[in-house]
């Protein structure tokens, strides 16, 4: 495999054969979210509707229920939902739907089938969650894939206040903000009357708000991973997360699988789709050749080379070859999340529906995300005040996703010195997340800090407890950190090193920093000190809200 190496003061990444710089034209980084250098609160058309949202139940900010995500008498009540959209004139029956559940991969995999879609011309709704810096992000239309305009979100909100308000008092104020959320995307998906409409799941499935799809009108099902996110929300165990999830499953109607998923998990999702009469299609098959040839830079912006290869299936007789193709989002599960797309647009060509081998070229090679891989330029990095480092974004809030975030790095740079920021919600596996990182490679620095969840601290993790558990992490693994108090220490970051001899040089450091901002500052001091070419590679991760954060400073 053809790997980046980093190099001087301003990392410059290339191939160690064949460069693939030049190749094609790249659009910018940001894609479906140019332009959105703003917060909603600044955007003054939304102020209504942003105060009316508040004044809902938000579980996001509060955290969800024990079993709320399960099929069960804990559950989340569809008939609530189904109440809300019958007022509403049931916009969800107006469109063809792919529903998209799973652990991990949702959003990016919703990201390259519209993508794939637009690229053949349709008009295609988005409807994903969360969002990094505007609510809008999570309602997208049309065929540029830009975020809903603040006019359209205000005028379809104003347009169907009245009716909202009537549901809340037949409901005794039970309708939570995802709910009314969901229901203005398809309002404005019937609207626009949208070819097509890929919707990912909030929470599990069979109970989530999005599950009011009828099958008549659901064009695939796609389920990306099982993993144990949510874990007391979706019934406590791997095996009723795959009940919940496998809800979406519809009569007669395509399952895309993702995975790979463990064999008793996998089959839970096949025999759901078996009694539901569901063709199945597995993008993790025994016999795709699927891989990752090499990274490298491409117009300045890192992207993997790859081989999709996908073999037929024995349900859906599908085969597909497509090589060297360009993405922008880094690691094996990119490229996974890449084939689940490209299988659940195999079946849309198998189903009637027009998608060229272009298209799904174009739109895998056009799919970027916030906080998914994503690198600060230089420019960036200077307006945050910092210098030589290099700035890497990454949502990943799972001990799987952190696998999979320090398994990109070591291989797209091998060797760089990595320092850590770390923000995350209560509801989340510290310590897994911790043994992840800190069993799978060397970490220089690892900075705790905190970062409001959904807008309130209600679910926020203070960077004390976090540091405690990255403590107990890294003493499982008898890996040696500085985890003094910083002000213990200040004298080391201050003092002027000679290079080999340095005592930080020679020191990990583990310690809790309130501000992301501050953590980053430090983390590049100690970069600066530790590396011998005064570069490396701060990765600010744990929650897309950290990611968030940075991102508001930055444009602020």
């Amino acid at each position: 495999m053809k790997i980046f190496k980093l190099l001087g003061q301003n990392p410059v990444l290339r191939y160690r054969k064949h460069s693939i710089a030049n190749a094609m034209e790249f659009p910018d980084y940001r894609g479906s979210f140019k332009g959105l250098c703003s917060r909603s609160a600044e955007e003054p058309e939304l102020k209504d509707f942003m105060e009316y949202m508040d004044s809902l139940k938000n579980y996001e900010k509060s955290g969800v229920p024990k079993g709320a995500g399960t099929d069960s008498d804990d559950g989340f009540d569809l008939r609530r939902m189904r109440r809300l959209l019958e007022l509403l004139d049931n916009p969800h029956s107006k469109f063809k739907a792919i529903h998209i559940a799973g652990t991990k991969g949702k959003g990016s995999t919703a990201a390259f089938i519209s993508n794939i879609l637009r690229a053949e011309g349709y008009s295609v709704g988005c409807y994903t969650s969360p969002h990094i810096q505007t609510i809008r992000e999570r309602i997208s239309l049309g065929r540029l894939g830009e975020p809903v305009s603040a006019k359209a979100l205000n005028d379809i909100f104003h347009r169907s206040k009245k009716i909202i308000n009537q549901a809340r008092e037949l409901e005794n104020e039970r309708i939570s903000h995802f709910e009314v959320l969901t229901a203005m995307a398809f309002k404005l998906f019937a609207q626009e009357n949208v070819d097509i409409a890929v919707i990912e799941a909030g929470l599990g499935g069979a109970r989530d708000a999005t599950n009011v799809i009828c099958g008549s009108g659901l064009v695939t099902s796609v389920i990306t991973t099982i993993g144990e996110e949510h874990l007391a929300a979706l019934g406590g165990s791997l095996e009723s997360i795959a009940m919940a999830k496998s809800g979406i499953i519809k009569h007669k109607r395509p399952l895309v699988l993702g995975g790979p998923f463990l064999p008793h998990i996998e089959k839970i999702l096949r025999d759901k789709a078996s009694l539901m009469s569901s063709p199945v299609v597995s993008a993790s098959d025994a016999g795709n050749r699927s891989r990752i040839k090499g990274v490298g830079l491409l117009n300045g912006r890192p992207c993997q080379s790859c081989d999709i290869v996908i073999q037929a299936d024995k349900d859906l007789k599908l085969s597909f070859e497509l090589f060297d193709v360009k993405l922008y989002m880094l690691g094996s599960h990119q490229l996974q999340n890449a084939v689940t797309a490209t299988s659940t647009a195999l079946c849309l060509r198998e189903s009637g529906w027009q998608i060229s081998d272009g298209s799904i070229r174009a739109g895998l090679e056009n799919s970027c995300l916030l906080g998914r891989s994503q690198f600060l330029t230089s420019k960036e990095a200077e307006r945050l005040g910092l210098s030589k480092a290099m700035i890497m974004l990454d949502g990943a809030h799972t001990k799987e996703s952190a696998k999979a975030l320090l398994h990109t790095i070591q291989m797209a740079f091998p060797g760089a010195r990595m320092a850590l920021v770390v923000a995350m919600a209560s509801d989340k596996d510290h310590v897994g997340f911790a043994r992840e990182f800190l069993s799978g490679g060397q970490i220089d620095a690892v900075l705790l800090t905190e970062s409001n969840i959904a807008g309130a601290k209600s679910r926020t993790t203070s960077a004390s407890f976090l540091k405690d558990c990255w403590i107990q992490a890294s003493k499982e693994l008898g890996k040696a950190f500085l985890h003094d108090e910083m002000a213990e220490y200040q004298d080391l970051l201050d003092a002027q090193f000679d290079g080999s001899t340095s005592v930080l040089k020679n020191k990990n450091i583990l310690t809790a920093e309130a501000s992301v901002l501050s953590s980053m500052k430090i983390a590049d001091q100690i970069l600066r000190r530790k590396a011998d070419n005064g570069s490396g590679i701060i990765i600010v991760t744990g929650s897309l809200h950290i990611v968030s954060s940075v991102l508001s400073t930055l444009h602020r």
